[in-house]
């Protein structure tokens, strides 16, 4: 490495922040309850805190978000302002949702119209129990998640990855900074990369597909709100390893298997070269990678940004999920508690669970499909069973499944990648029967 073009501060500037971001969301802490993350000390604190506001802000919140979409598709208020018009500027299909949601919040917070709308088990359990969890993670997520993003560690683990993303999972090196992101940050984050890379040439179709549905994987902050949803936010870590090893598990299976490996390895440019992997000489993979990381970390150099971008990170949260919860989970509910639906659909999984000496059985099966709709939807319903292994087992599978309709499945659909509505009903599926077991065997050694 050249080290005359770089200072001791641009060293400490990659260093310290990730770090600190490291250690925030990815350290385990012993608390009280057992090992959590500091992130989720934090959650659990402004939880304590504003206990008695947090339904009511929820409630604002989603109707501002609905309002200021509605104000968006009218009128052109936000056109220069890139990041409101992004959030609030949707498809007339989310515009709906949205408005949807408010009507739900605000019927649900001041119990208006029927018991099946805002009752104990359906709105309830959205207004006064999970989405608090949401706002309170969100907040510091969404605030700190610059430290992993900006400051090189990303570069550094992009680089290093090359020569194990392409024999493990035949793909190439930059898609670990995909996974990456979304492991850190969101699913979308990935989904909305891998797009942008596919359109600039750097994906074949095969490619691009593949890290869309199997490397876009739910973030270390939906992960603790679906195990905190559960009631076993104290086995976070062995919760986590869980479901990182049914995921790698999954990832080298899906690209081998249709519909993923039928994808065609050509380009959606046809001037594309694909991705240069070389490695320059005179630098080794950690030495390349360490200056790629340098080189970003030197670009941040206001702390008024991190604090911006972090704020906007909140409100992408904060406006982007919780009116789809909202709305998708409340009519998911209310189909799970007045009809039978759920029931029929998880009958075939009945007697596999009971093979697998899974608690519940009857009760568990209604939620592995229910997934597909919203990923939090099978910890919502998964909450009232008695048995922490069948809680653990349902938690751990709805984070593996990955392509749920609400978020990443529909975002899917809206760009570019090449995969369409049928592909992704059949991942999910695929996901399932490959997940479950894994999950399972390693539930029955914890427990």
């Amino acid at each position: 490495m050249n080290k005359q073009n770089y200072k001791w501060s641009d060293h400490l500037k990659f260093i310290i922040p990730s770090l600190i971001g490291i250690f925030l969301f990815m350290c385990p802490v012993q608390t009280k309850e057992g090992l959590t993350i500091p992130i989720a000390v934090l959650a659990n604190w402004v939880q304590d805190k504003l206990a008695d506001q947090l339904s009511m802000i929820m409630m604002i919140i989603i109707v501002l978000t609905a309002i200021m979409t509605i104000m968006a598709r009218l009128s052109s208020i936000f056109k220069n302002t890139p990041f409101f018009q992004n959030l609030f500027h949707v498809s007339i299909f989310w515009t709906i949702t949205r408005a949807v949601a408010a009507v739900f919040a605000v019927m649900v917070y001041f119990d208006l119209g029927t018991e099946a709308i805002y009752g104990p088990n359906t709105g309830e359990v959205l207004l006064d129990d999970l989405l608090h969890v949401l706002f309170a993670v969100f907040l510091f997520a969404g605030l700190f998640l610059p430290l992993l993003m900006n400051f090189g560690l990303l570069e550094l683990f992009g680089t290093l990855m090359t020569k194990i993303m392409r024999p493990l999972f035949r793909l190439p090196g930059r898609a670990s900074i995909d996974s990456l992101a979304s492991w850190i940050g969101d699913g979308t984050i990935g989904v909305l990369l891998t797009s942008r890379q596919y359109e600039d040439g750097y994906y074949t179709k095969r490619e691009a597909a593949v890290i869309g549905t199997t490397f876009s994987i739910v973030s270390i902050t939906f992960t603790l709100v679906v195990i905190s949803e559960v009631g076993l936010e104290h086995m976070f870590v062995p919760f986590y390893a869980t479901v990182l090893i049914a995921g790698f598990i999954a990832a080298l299976i899906m690209p081998r298997i249709p519909p993923l490996s039928r994808k065609a390895d050509s380009f959606v440019k046809d001037d594309a070269e694909g991705i240069n992997e070389d490695i320059p000489k005179g630098y080794n993979s950690f030495t390349f990678g360490y200056k790629k990381a340098l080189d970003r970390g030197k670009k941040e150099t206001s702390v008024y940004q991190f604090f911006k971008e972090g704020g906007q990170n909140i409100l992408d949260m904060w406006m982007g999920v919780a009116p789809v919860v909202m709305a998708f989970g409340l009519v998911a509910l209310i189909i799970a508690e007045y009809t039978p639906v759920f029931q029929w659909l998880g009958m075939p999984f009945i007697p596999l669970l009971e093979l697998m000496q899974v608690p519940y059985a009857a009760q568990a099966s209604e939620t592995v499909l229910i997934g597909f709709a919203d990923m939090f939807l099978p910890a919502i319903f998964a909450s009232s069973i008695d048995a922490e292994i069948t809680r653990f087992i349902i938690a751990g599978l709805s984070v593996t499944q990955l392509i749920y309709m609400s978020e990443v499945g529909g975002l899917l659909l809206g760009s570019k990648v090449p995969v369409s509505f049928k592909d992704l009903a059949i991942i999910f599926l695929l996901r399932t029967l490959i997940t479950l077991p894994i999950i399972t065997l390693i539930a029955h050694l914890i427990f």
